[in-house]
């Protein structure tokens, strides 16, 4: 029986999930370059390295998202995803952050700060609180 808590953890790891795909993961994977192009960067004239990194951040980014999609069948027993979205989101309002203060971003990714900053306590706010039935402790 779904709880209001999972239901709300469910939610998130959906949209978090789609959105993560949709915008992120899939361009940056398939297209760096034109991923760039629309966040308004400026395309260096040896894209070799900038398209190897757009494609590894991109993969990275569709696996976390693809991951969120499956543990919102069941929240409870996938806390991890919601710590990882948690930290990976922190992690992200700093460097977009430290971009804004060193003036080396586009104000695209300047925007971006509220984003992951909401993102982040998105991931708190619907972290599952019930253990699973099966689970005796979290303990190792």
């Amino acid at each position: 029986m779904a709880t209001g808590s999972n239901r709300k953890s469910r939610a998130f790891l959906i949209g978090a999930g789609a959105m993560g795909l949709a915008t992120i993961g899939i361009p940056l994977f398939v297209s760096p370059l034109r991923w760039a192009r629309v966040l308004q960067w400026r395309i260096p004239d040896d894209t070799d390295l900038t398209t190897y990194f757009g494609r590894t951040l991109g993969a990275a980014m569709v696996a976390l998202s693809a991951g969120g999609l499956r543990a919102a069948r069941r929240p409870e027993e996938h806390r991890i995803v919601f710590e990882m979205t948690f930290l990976g989101s922190l992690l992200a309002t700093a460097a977009h952050v430290w971009g804004a203060l060193l003036r080396r971003q586009p104000w695209t990714e300047t925007v971006e700060i509220g984003f992951w900053s909401a993102m982040a306590a998105a991931a708190l706010l619907a972290y599952p609180r019930e253990k699973p039935a099966d689970s005796q402790s979290d303990a190792v």
